[in-house]
């Protein structure tokens, strides 16, 4: 077999059925069009139910290798029904926590309510989706994949509450790969840096109109490589922890993040 060809049989999903929550864009996005291309069927979770059918119909074309499903991850019932959806039609082999949002604050600028936000939407919805795929994923194996930041384990600036739910989502990765290791389910956990996606590009014209270009350079400076990532680049490192290739890997944190942990 020459090295092209086994290269191209590398990373399969062929067969394998993944949840992606907060699917519809972004980092999500780029995750479920990856899988979907490595072969796998791929159910897009987001409450931005127009997002995820959209980029059902990107990604699935003729071929229905991509569902769309309306979920609010932080709320129990929501969830438990969409994943009865799904398990009906199969198993689920691939979960991916990848759903959140951000805020900007230290703790004397974070309110109560934004607190509870973070906490709901970051932390809660990661709690949920793998309560809902652990029982199943103990007949057959599986892999968990949770999406938590280098804010994890490196003090950064005026992300208190992020960091906190971040931090969480670390801390249950570990504790689910030791609990489940027995039963074949692998979980593991990505920390990216600055991730160039829409979100980011909205943050910045929202709150420093007029500015952007200057921003956008010291958002890029902040990493030692000096850019931001790339969604499709985080995708391929998730690729990877799925794939049958990363049998051997479990219970770890993953950075992805151009220097800025050890490089500085």
């Amino acid at each position: 077999m020459t090295a092209g060809n086994a290269a191209g049989k590398e990373f399969r999903l062929d067969g394998k059925t993944a949840v992606v929550t907060g699917g519809a864009k972004g980092i999500g996005r780029a995750i479920a069009r990856t899988f979907a291309a490595h072969g796998a069927r791929v159910a897009i979770l987001d409450i931005d139910y127009a997002g995820a059918e959209e980029a059902a119909r990107e990604l699935g074309g003729e071929s229905a290798s991509a569902f769309a499903y309306r979920c609010d991850v932080a709320d129990a019932a929501s969830v438990h029904a969409v994943f009865a959806q799904i398990f009906a039609c199969g198993r689920i082999d691939i979960l991916v926590n990848n759903a959140g949002i951000a805020f900007v604050g230290d703790i004397e600028h974070t309110e109560e309510k934004d607190f509870d936000a973070l906490a709901r939407v970051n932390v809660k919805s990661a709690y949920l989706c793998m309560r809902e795929c652990i029982g199943h994923m103990k007949q057959n194996g599986g892999v968990i994949l949770n999406m938590a930041s280098i804010a994890a384990s490196a003090g950064v600036g005026e992300r208190f509450a992020y960091a906190m739910t971040k931090g969480a989502i670390r801390a249950m990765t570990f504790s689910v790969a030791k609990d489940y290791i027995a039963h074949n389910i692998r979980c593991n956990c990505i920390s990216p840096a600055r991730v160039h996606t829409p979100f980011v590009d909205n943050f910045v014209h929202k709150s420093y109109p007029g500015r952007e270009a200057e921003m956008m350079e010291r958002l890029a400076a902040a990493q030692p490589i000096g850019r931001m990532g790339e969604a499709q680049e985080v995708a391929t490192l998730a690729l990877y922890l799925c794939s049958d290739e990363a049998a051997f890997i479990t219970g770890a944190d993953y950075p992805i993040d151009g220097g800025y942990l050890n490089v500085r």
